[in-house]
């Protein structure tokens, strides 16, 4: 989630008829609560000083708008320390930072924090919380995380889309070698995003983005893309009644609204698709046709008057089948190019992957997806990347079905909890020179000191090690990490055996951030390239 100040200051004006009714409430309600029980003699949890009536701590956050929140809360533990309490009008929001936090929240306390808050983006942008991802924690969420995984994201599924997954790498190796050869300065940013969306279609509901033929023909994958993009930023975004819920009516901010229109910009292609899906079902109800893609296995699997949670199956598939979108084509996407942004500013460790590439595999034929095993420090670059700038860098914001305890201190149901993986996975305690790139980290034959060689495994990365979660852990950990893995390791490998690289004019990559949820860079990473195989393996 980001911060806007655009309005904070009429807010804090148009809401200062409210502070006393609000306070004197206030005091009411911790007298009536008083209990007096042994949960309360443990105290709660310490938050930063400054909080203001009604809106709390929200000044703290929306002074530093253009910083990613994950930066911002990285730098309020530095100050208050890795479990803190945020105040945000009628919620408290605990940060956490550090491994032994975590492991509280994503271990001992798992299913207490199970649960998600009901947040405008899972109302407008999420089906009204028929997404899985936002979707409460209950039956409903359980079967639709179980039918995403066996049909799209279990290990069966994943290697049974091998092919999918080859040919459209081979297709982005094609397009960016033409430009090469005409000496075009490669947007490579835009070129992974196509990639990415054209597999994560292709597995989803049977189409492709950037195909030329395609794209002219139809309008629904530009909607997709652009209104994924825009979800992407919203998702990421404070809406006020979140914190104020009575004040969403007033929709200072333009969220609220923005949200509704990006919800049926995405939901007018889904619609589309889904009605050509149901249109093909009925043509082959006589046949063998066999369910080649997830929103076939979904209309076989779920009956038409079928109602889970007072979501239809229409509604159930198509919020299913964006959320996978949604997390799936961005974070990869973003993730290449982060990777290649850090080798670019490391030169040494990129001519080192190749050097590895051309051993392991050689210079006359293509890496395939059985040669990554052999690549261990083409794997360990991807961790590294994975741990400087996660595509999740904080997690999703849950909250306490009960009552519970943590770290020392007393913590009501109903308190919101989020995690901040970008700053655990910088803190110093564990990772020596932790924002600096150094792939060894992750070498099994790593000859630093114990912080680093005991995360060095090859499950890391996907493994209960608390200190290191790109993909979180838990029930509501993403399933979704060993595909986009394998999307990551493919294309990886296959641009740095096919290609010599370089920035315009040899400057430095600009590392800056952009905001939205999974951590963009602020600008697009332009590359000149220059093939470095056999001309007959483009």
């Amino acid at each position: 989630m980001e911060f806007s100040s655009d309005h904070v200051q009429t807010i804090v004006q148009l809401l200062a008829l409210l502070v006393i009714i609000r306070s004197v409430l206030k005091l009411a309600s911790r007298a009536s609560k008083k209990k007096g029980d042994a949960k309360e003699s443990l105290g709660p949890v310490p938050e930063p000083p400054g909080a203001l009536p009604l809106i709390g701590h929200l000044h703290l956050l929306t002074g530093q708008a253009q910083e990613p929140v994950a930066r911002i809360l990285g730098g309020l533990a530095d100050r208050f320390g890795s479990l803190f309490s945020l105040r945000f009008g009628h919620y408290n929001l605990l940060v956490v930072s550090s491994a032994e936090m975590v492991k509280e929240c994503l271990a001992t306390n798992d299913r207490v924090f199970a649960t998600r808050a009901n947040l405008a983006v899972g109302k407008y942008l999420g089906y009204n919380n028929a997404m899985f991802a936002l979707a409460p924690y209950g039956q409903y969420w359980r079967d639709m995380r179980k039918i995403s995984i066996q049909e799209l994201l279990s290990n069966h599924a994943v290697e049974r889309r091998r092919h999918l997954r080859s040919s459209e790498v081979e297709s982005l190796i094609k397009d960016v070698h033409s430009l090469a050869t005409n000496n075009e300065v490669v947007n490579i940013s835009h070129r992974l995003e196509e990639m990415a969306y054209n597999i994560i279609l292709k597995v989803l509901v049977g189409k492709r983005f950037s195909s030329g033929e395609y794209a002219e023909k139809n309008s629904e994958a530009n909607l997709i893309r652009s209104g994924i993009n825009e979800a992407l930023y919203l998702s990421g975004v404070f809406v006020l009644s979140d914190a104020i819920p009575y004040l969403e009516w007033m929709d200072f901010q333009g969220h609220v609204g923005s949200m509704k229109k990006t919800a049926k910009k995405i939901d007018c292609a889904l619609d589309v698709w889904l009605a050509e899906h149901l249109r093909q079902k009925r043509e082959r109800e006589n046949t063998d046709g066999d369910e080649s893609d997830l929103m076939d296995a979904m209309l076989s699997s779920l009956p038409e008057d079928a109602v889970i949670s007072g979501h239809t199956r229409d509604t159930i598939i198509k919020a299913t089948t964006m959320i996978l979108i949604l997390t799936g084509a961005g974070s990869t996407a973003v993730t290449l190019t982060w990777v290649l942004s850090l080798l670019l500013n490391n030169p040494t460790v990129l001519k080192a992957a190749q050097e590895e590439i051309d051993i392991q595999v050689g210079k006359d034929k293509w890496v395939q997806e059985s040669d990554i095993k052999n690549l261990n420090y083409l794997q360990a670059i991807v961790k590294e990347t994975l741990r400087i700038n996660p595509a999740g860098p904080v997690t999703g914001i849950r909250e306490a079905m009960e009552d519970c305890t943590l770290g020392g201190y007393h913590v009501p149901k109903g308190t919101r909890m989020i995690i901040n993986i970008w700053k655990l996975q910088r803190d110093p305690r564990v990772w020596p020179d932790a924002t600096e790139f150094r792939p060894e980290r992750f070498m099994k034959t790593s000859h630093h000191d114990h912080a680093d060689s005991s995360i060095s495994s090859d499950a890391n990365v996907l493994g209960k090690q608390f200190e290191y979660a790109p993909f979180s852990y838990g029930r509501r950990s993403c399933p979704g990490g060993n595909f986009g893995l394998q999307v990551i390791y493919l294309a990886l490998a296959r641009l740095l055996q096919g290609f010599e690289m370089a920035t315009v004019g040899g400057m430095k990559v600009d590392m800056r951030e952009g905001l939205g949820l999974a951590l963009p860079k602020a600008e697009p990473l332009q590359l000149i390239l220059k093939p470095r195989l056999p001309m007959e393996l483009y």
